[in-house]
């Protein structure tokens, strides 16, 4: 890694990107090339989205979870403002000129209201709203210059003032578009293309802001003083100027100085902090820069930000000085609340950015464990990181902490550039306060965020005699160290009362250690680790002496000679057979492994022989003779100890296995129903009889997944024996085992999971699925138990979505068994919206991966995103690369015709006719139809899907497959049915190509019985034209289509098949009029055609002349 350049120390803030919202995104379906968010506005409470669709979403910013969903038939929604001083209220404007205003009255939790609608725009575009900052009113601002106010009725006024209707009333015109409006004090700042103007809106007087004009989009806005002596001031006014200037202007208007920023501006860009890529510094990108500032905002305390649609400024004008500035692509809108940038980009991605001091940007970094990335920051920014007042958020012994968490082997440089920034860190000033400074005497410590000094005591220091008095009185943090105790307190039950007095006083000498919460110090996490070690293994060494003691029992139940002999001491040979066992393992540890090694290279050599490994009877017999030297070795210790007098007495290891599996399973029982007491009275022995055959026939709890090996292999043969293992699981699960000796797939996978390749077996389950399901169950439980000491699942229990993503994307390049693990752990708690997102681990992870894991309603969720994630020339073919097998086309689409779709008694009558209109419905997953009909296919698969769609009702498609096989006469019957004229129109709809196609359709139309109007559905089930069935197409009758086929081949013509048909028609007004005009029209054409035809003629003529 490169030596990281420094920013110099003018520069102490960044733009950081800490949270994605991505996945927000993606549950709101705003990711489509077909919906888009358009426009954003931010306030304390609210995220408000605006889209392509007209739709407004209000996500709620504590832990970003939508509230509302609030549309309109307006238009798309171009504009969007919350109310600064009651987020009740919300603004919107549509791109037909229209503005509402919603009140979403969730104090009362009553439904949201349009109180005020002003048409007083229709027809312009909308380029600006704002709202009072202290009334219900909000100012307009249009592309024609015009400016108006609307007031909003509230419920809250009281009953009758639902009824009062507000006026809209002008405001004024100004000479061009407006392009930014800002309200303060009861004034009103305009800015259009040429000037800046200063509205009294309750004296209704105006003012120029300078004399100067300009050409082009620049922005203006107020700058409140609400610091220090300026508390009570008026704000000041800041207008945009060409070549990188700002006018300050006084609250009347008068402009004060200008600003120039373009020499400023010649400095090197400052990297954009974020987990999508490593940032990077170039000092020497210096160059001038001339720029047009679009829209200006007050951002933060006292600093003013604008934009363009590659770069973020942000000036602190007091002072004349450039805070930053940064690149970022494609922007397209900001919207800020406080020190917050919400930046709306070009693609309608939405970037969530914070501006704070580099050391605040360490310190969330550190707070969320992103080490290589905080290390990054604090080496570009050490001119600012190794300054005093730093040491408040970052104390020395936090880097420290930060260095030890980097890793030697990929990030040595970085640590070491670290480290040098280190050393150069400054104490935290002593001259704050007295008590500061003879605290850090012998103590070091920070300053919380509350103003509350948190002191980091060092070992040996002065003042661990005063701290220890403290330890007494803290019964909090006890509580906070029981888990580190409990184990210690469990073995001093057992001695005498001397030795736990004297357990007691250690504890109080290293109380210093243990009860105070001194995070990120070096030495006592050692010292904490330590004890924590300790405790673990006295635990683990009385449980080992416990489970001897209960398997010594079991033995001495199970032999019928110590049940003869009761008087004797049984312990005596148990114990001698237990010690020889323990001093011969050592050495027949050692000629095991030789075995083991011999058995498998032998086995390595006999499959290399190509009639051995493509021959499955030959490959079965190799590896079984290969099994019961792994069996005895590295077997569970029930099998390894006895496989020869098991296989001899017992028959197979299974069985072995399930034997002792059920009589350990009776006496855990046994043992819990004494202790217990409870059930032995209610429990009749024909209940016992029960059990025991509910057990029996219900089978046995699986065998444990053994994840690490329970001997320590040699890594010359651990490949040969992943090689042997992983192809035997693939053989057994694939093929009946008819052996006797030979284990089945499900229990082998289980037993030696710790020797099989991970992704073959993941492969292996995915086409196993379907038949064998207990398969796919163990790895998943094996792949949960293996990841389990991961950092991520620490993150994913706490429920936090986005920064549990956050995490998978850090542990790039992905290992797919891992990360399916993962997802699993993250779709058991989070269900749909964490489904949705898994899209962005595609290649890893595929739709085979998530249907094995997700419910089938989950699963399409899942699939659509996947596919609207690509542009829309590549989606078709996207479906198809993951049509594999073919099969999955059908089951694909059988389930999106079944999920989140209209009722079949919606789309097709009791006989099973298509009902009338029943094609206007809307269906959830639409978009995925389409494309799995239009993905090629051979023939009888698209009768298939033909079938599937006319059962379901999905009559579009029906309509397109019986055109793909030649059904046009079923086509056709099925649009009279629907008696929508719109469906013969191209390019969707099926257009008669011949006069014979004309004259069926005429006769099927004059067959078919309208249902009119009574069987009109509204409401239903979501349908697209319940909201207005004008968006259908006209009724088909015979009339209407001998208005189209005059359209096509001539009135004439038309009546003349009309009468072919023998239908008896008398045309209205309006369709002898517009036969009238055709003849005209094509007499004029064959006219024009004719006489161009003779001046071709001519002048060929005369050039062949």
């Amino acid at each position: 890694m490169p030596l990281i350049p420094v920013v110099p120390e003018n520069h102490s803030h960044v733009l950081a990107e800490f949270d994605c919202l991505d996945p927000l995104l993606s549950a709101l379906r705003l990711d489509s090339g077909r919906l888009k968010c358009t426009c954003l506005a931010v306030s304390r409470k609210w995220l408000a989205l605006g889209t392509s669709a007209g739709g407004l979403h209000l996500i709620q910013r504590e832990g970003w979870k939508q509230r509302l969903i609030l549309t309109h038939k307006e238009g798309s929604i171009t504009q969007v403002a919350c109310c600064p001083h009651d987020e009740d209220f919300v603004a919107v404007a549509t791109s037909q000129g229209l503005v509402v205003v919603w009140e979403l009255q969730l104090e009362r939790r009553g439904r949201p209201e349009r109180v005020s609608v002003s048409g007083e725009h229709r027809g312009q575009a909308i380029t600006a709203l704002c709202w009072d900052t202290s009334t219900l009113r909000v100012f307009v601002g249009d592309s024609g210059g015009k400016v108006s106010f609307l007031r909003a009725g509230s419920s809250k006024l009281g009953k009758g003032s639902g009824f009062v209707i507000f006026p809209v009333q002008t405001v004024t015109t100004v000479d061009s578009r407006v392009v930014q409006l800002g309200y303060q004090e009861g004034r009103l700042l305009v800015s259009s293309l040429s000037r800046c103007y200063l509205c009294d809106t309750e004296r209704e007087k105006f003012w120029r802001v300078g004399n100067k004009e300009r050409d082009g989009e620049y922005g203006a806005c107020f700058f409140p003083q609400n610091r220090g002596l300026l508390v009570g001031q008026p704000p000041l006014l800041y207008c945009a100027r060409p070549g990188s200037r700002i006018w300050e202007a006084s609250f009347n208007g008068e402009v004060l100085s200008t600003h120039q920023f373009k020499q400023l501006l010649a400095c090197p860009p400052l990297p954009l902090i974020t987990y999508r890529n490593e940032p990077h510094y170039n000092p020497g990108q210096k160059s001038s820069q001339s720029i047009a500032f679009p829209k200006l905002l007050y951002l933060g305390d006292q600093n003013l930000l604008t934009w363009t649609d590659s770069a973020i400024y942000i000036f602190t004008p007091q002072s004349g000085h450039l805070l930053l500035w940064t690149e970022v692509k494609d922007l397209l809108d900001i919207a800020v609340y406080r020190s917050e940038l919400f930046c709306l980009h070009g693609s309608g991605r939405l970037s969530h950015l914070s501006l704070l001091s580099a050391e605040r940007c360490v310190e969330r970094l550190l707070r969320r464990e992103s080490w290589p990335l905080a290390a990054v920051v604090c080496c570009m920014f050490q001119q600012t990181i190794t300054t005093s007042r730093a040491r408040k958020s970052l104390p020395i012994d936090r880097l420290e902490h930060l260095r030890s968490q980097l890793s030697s082997s990929t990030h040595l440089e970085l640590s070491g550039q670290l480290e040098e920034v280190i050393s150069k860190l400054e104490p935290l000033d002593s001259a704050s306060s007295s008590r500061r400074s003879s605290i850090s005497s012998h103590e070091s410590f920070n300053v919380l965020d509350c103003g509350i000094y948190r002191v980091i005591s060092r070992r040996g220091s002065q003042s661990d005699e005063e701290t220890s008095s403290l330890i007494n009185q803290s019964t909090s943090e006890e509580e906070r160290l029981k888990e580190f105790s409990f184990v210690q307190e469990d073995d001093q039950v057992d001695h005498d009362p001397q030795s736990s007095e004297r357990v007691e006083a250690e504890r109080s000498e290293q109380g210093l250690q243990f009860h105070l919460p001194l995070s990120f110090r070096p030495k006592p996490p050692r010292i904490a680790l330590q004890a924590v070690k300790d405790s673990v293994s006295s635990f683990v060494k009385k449980t080992t002496e416990k489970i001897n003691t209960l398997q010594m029992n079991t033995e001495l139940w199970q032999r019928p000679e110590f049940r003869e002999g009761g008087q004797a001491d049984p312990t005596a040979p148990y114990s001698e057979e237990m010690d020889s066992e323990v001093y011969d393992e050592m050495p027949n540890s050692e000629v095991d492994m030789q075995e083991l090694r011999s058995a498998t290279e032998r086995a390595i050599s006999q499959i290399q022989d190509p009639l051995v490994l493509l021959d499955p009877v030959c490959l079965r017999e190799t590896l079984l003779e290969w099994l019961p030297v792994l069996e005895r070795i590295l077997g569970p210790s029930e099998h390894g100890s006895t496989a020869a007098s098991d296989s001899k007495e017992d028959g197979p290891g299974e069985e072995r296995w399930e034997r002792d599996c059920l009589s350990s399973c009776s006496e855990q029982q046994d043992e819990s129903s004494c202790l217990s007491g409870e059930l032995t009275e209610s429990i009749t022995e024909e209940e016992e009889e029960e059990e025991k055959e509910e057990q029996v026939s219900t089978g046995i709890p699986p065998e444990p997944v053994r994840v690490v090996s329970p001997k320590p292999v040699p890594s010359d043969i651990l490949t040969n024996l992943t090689q042997l293992a992983t192809l035997y699981t693939e053989l057994s699960c694939f093929r009946n085992q008819e052996h006797e000796q030979a284990l089945g797939c499900t229990t082998f996978l289980r037993r030696y999971f710790f020797l099989l390749d991970r992704e073959r077996v993941r492969r292996m389950c995915l086409l196993c699925y379907q038949e064998q399901p207990e398969v796919q169950s163990s790895f998943t439980e094996a792949m949960l138990d293996l990841t389990q000491s991961s950092k991520v699942v620490e993150v994913i229990q706490r429920g936090d979505l986005l920064r549990s993503l956050r995490s998978l994307r850090e542990l790039q390049p992905w290992s797919a068994p891992a990360l399916l693990a993962h997802l699993h752990r993250l779709y058991e708690r989070h269900g749909e919206a964490a489904v949705r997102s898994f899209s962005q681990f595609y290649p890893t992870i595929t739709p085979a991966d998530v249907m094995t894991m997700a419910k089938q309603s989950h699963f399409l969720a899942y699939l659509d995103n996947l596919v609207q994630s690509q542009t829309e020339e590549h989606r078709l073919s996207f479906l198809q690369s993951l049509l594999e097998p073919e099969s999955l086309r059908q089951d694909w689409l059988e389930l999106a015709l079944t999920h989140d779709a209209p009722q079949r008694c919606d789309t097709l009558t009791a006989d099973g006719q298509p009902r009338w209109h029943s094609h206007c419905f809307s269906w959830g997953y639409g978009r995925l139809l389409s494309l799995l009909i239009h993905l090629p296919a051979d023939l009888s698969s698209k009768q298939k899907m033909a079938e599937t769609c006319r059962t379901h009702g999905y009559w579009t498609g029906y309509l397109y497959l019986c055109c793909e096989l030649q059904r046009r006469t079923e086509a056709f019957s099925t649009i009279c049915q629907l008696d929508d004229i719109s469906l013969l129109e191209e390019p969707e709809g099926v257009e008669p190509q011949t006069l014979d196609e004309w004259k069926l359709l005429i006769q099927l139309s004059q067959q078919s019985s309208s249902v009119g109007d009574s069987e009109q559905v509204t409401g239903v089930n979501g349908s697209s034209w319940s909201n207005g069935s004008d968006d259908c197409g006209g009724k088909i009758s015979p009339e209407s289509l001998t208005l189209m086929l005059a359209r096509t081949a001539g009135p004439d013509r038309a009546m003349a098949v009309l009468e072919e048909c023998g239908v008896q028609l008398v045309l209205s007004p309006h369709s002898k009029l517009v036969c009238e005009l055709l003849r005209v029209t094509e007499i004029r054409q064959r006219a024009m055609i004719q006489t161009m035809l003779e001046r071709c003629d001519r002048f060929l003529w005369s050039q062949h002349a």
